[in-house]
């Protein structure tokens, strides 16, 4: 037996949730926990969470992703501080970590959010790979994440608007991390042919 026949690759994920007042204890993080709801029912892999709950401090942000992505995390989603605020800075301490800036994903999630509000063109959402991890900023609201994670759906589940996490398994393949296989209910990943693995044996 091939290791593909064995399972789906492990996948390490780090988790960045950016507010002044949950990292105080003013109120409870929504962020986190929605992001793992998200990501267990889109991923067939066994997942490692590595999370942190930090404020809107520049430094602090950088520090954080640097250290996920040496730690060995092939994904690393952030959630808040990505707005016009004094105080929000997630998008510059992501882009100062940066090696390579993949500005399609901070394009799809506005397109993806003007569906709904106005004030998606407010958002500063960034993506960047740092090595052989990718770093993607998203919204703030646990709603807006699956959204923008998943896209639009119509009433029969029919995609109308891609979300951006079809374009993330690709991605991490070419930067050298593990093959990420998607729950299609969810949010079925794009790969070109040659790069798409054959069915497992006995599926």
């Amino acid at each position: 037996m091939s290791d593909w026949d064995s399972g789906p690759e492990a996948v390490r994920i780090g988790l960045v949730s950016v507010s002044d007042r949950a990292s105080a204890g003013v109120y409870q993080d929504l962020g986190l926990p929605a992001l793992k709801d998200w990501l267990h029912s889109a991923l067939h892999n066994p997942i490692t969470f590595v999370e942190r709950l930090i404020p809107d401090e520049e430094a602090l942000i950088s520090a954080a992703l640097i250290e996920l992505a040496d730690a060995g995390c092939s994904l690393v989603l952030t959630t808040g501080g990505t707005g016009p605020a004094l105080r929000d800075v997630t998008p510059e301490a992501t882009l100062a970590v940066a090696n390579k800036v993949m500005p399609g994903f901070g394009e799809q999630m506005r397109q993806i959010s003007l569906h709904f509000v106005p004030t998606a063109i407010l958002s500063r959402q960034v993506a960047v790979i740092r090595g052989n991890s990718l770093i993607i900023n998203l919204p703030g609201q646990p709603k807006s994440i699956a959204q923008t994670l998943e896209g639009l759906k119509d009433d029969k589940g029919a995609v109308q608007v891609p979300g951006i996490f079809a374009a993330v398994p690709y991605c991490v393949d070419l930067i050298g991390g593990p093959y990420m296989e998607t729950v299609d209910s969810v949010c079925k990943a794009f790969r070109p042919k040659t790069a798409q693995r054959p069915p497992r044996a006995g599926s």
